[in-house]
């Protein structure tokens, strides 16, 4: 059985599991993503979780939600740790350890099978996103020819993850009425996770950046259109579309290697480099956390990688 739900984005196909049980726990699964999940990309995990071990349970016999037990579920982490790193494991867990918080609520089933579940342990000290040293983002944003919209988009896009340390989802969800005045100074707002509203000024380089590109690409009459745009086919021109995450990626990736730069780069990689430059030139935590509006700073020092120089002059004292 296959049931379509247009808001949730890709349509959702019912496992067995659920397209052999009553109306009301059909019904139960599926508002838990339509209802009990506001954030697109968190639902697309849970989504997938979910499929993947239904269909796994479908696989060993198990013919009803109810007859879904710890076992079960221990099992099938227990694969996965083999395949996947300890954070996906933890997301998946999360994910059928909420759908079946909300399947026992609606009474579709008579306890959790998750909830005693003990996920992998993950302890994370320093981040994994590659990051560009402050002479090599120079780099880039110099290379970036400026003469086309896409240039000039190209290069405010990723001016402004590196100087307002701007996830690049909340980039793309920028109008153009997000780059505003206030005490002369050009300011921006992103629409964080969770509905939070963050503004700040722009760096001195990030502003002339969005007036070249807003000016440039004549977007200013357009208030409310996407700030970041698609390209239109065979125009050159800037379309009314937002610009994808997946098309901001490959984008990324094509500039830095025409610049020539080899680090594997992507879009979160700003948001770190951003961060490092600004507590090496004698920025404190707490004002980082702020800017890149982090709710404790423990997460803002897995950005911090200023002790990667330090790592690599000591390697150097191995002298043979």
């Amino acid at each position: 059985m296959t049931t379509q739900l247009a808001r949730l984005g890709p349509t959702l196909t019912l496992p067995t599991l659920v397209a052999s049980a009553e109306a009301h726990a059909q019904r139960r699964f599926l508002e838990f993503f339509a209802v009990a999940i506001r954030n697109a990309h968190t639902r697309k995990a849970y989504m997938r979780a979910a499929s993947d071990f239904l269909v796994w349970c479908d696989a060993r016999q198990v013919r009803a939600l109810a007859d879904i037990e710890p076992l079960h579920v221990a099992a099938w982490i227990e694969e996965l740790r083999s395949a996947v790193s300890a954070p996906t494991v933890k997301q998946k867990l999360a994910g059928i350890r909420h759908l079946f918080d909300w399947l026992v609520i609606g009474q579709v089933v008579p306890v959790n099978p998750a909830g005693s579940v003990r996920g992998p342990s993950h302890s994370v000290k320093r981040g994994k996103t590659p990051v560009l040293a402050p002479e090599e983002a120079r780099q880039l944003l110099d290379s970036i020819d400026v003469t086309t919209p896409a240039g000039l988009r190209d290069r405010a896009l990723i001016a402004l993850m590196v100087f307002s340390f701007a996830r690049i989802g909340a980039a793309l969800g920028m109008r153009v009425e997000d780059a505003y005045v206030q005490d002369r100074r050009l300011w921006v707002r992103l629409h964080e996770k969770g509905g939070k509203r963050h503004e700040m000024p722009c760096h001195h380089s990030l502003e002339a950046y969005l007036y070249a590109y807003i000016d440039g690409c004549e977007l200013g009459d357009d208030r409310k259109g996407p700030l970041f745009r698609t390209i239109a086919r065979g125009t050159g021109q800037l379309s009314t579309t937002p610009l994808p995450q997946a098309n901001a990626f490959q984008m990324v990736r094509r500039r830095a290697s025409i610049a020539g730069i080899r680090t594997a780069i992507g879009n979160h990689s700003f948001r770190a480099t951003g961060i490092t430059a600004y507590l090496k030139n004698g920025g404190t935590l707490e004002k980082a956390a702020a800017m890149a509006n982090h709710a404790s700073t423990r997460t803002t020092q897995l950005y911090d990688r200023r002790h990667d120089a330090v790592s690599l002059d000591e390697v150097e004292r191995v002298l043979i």
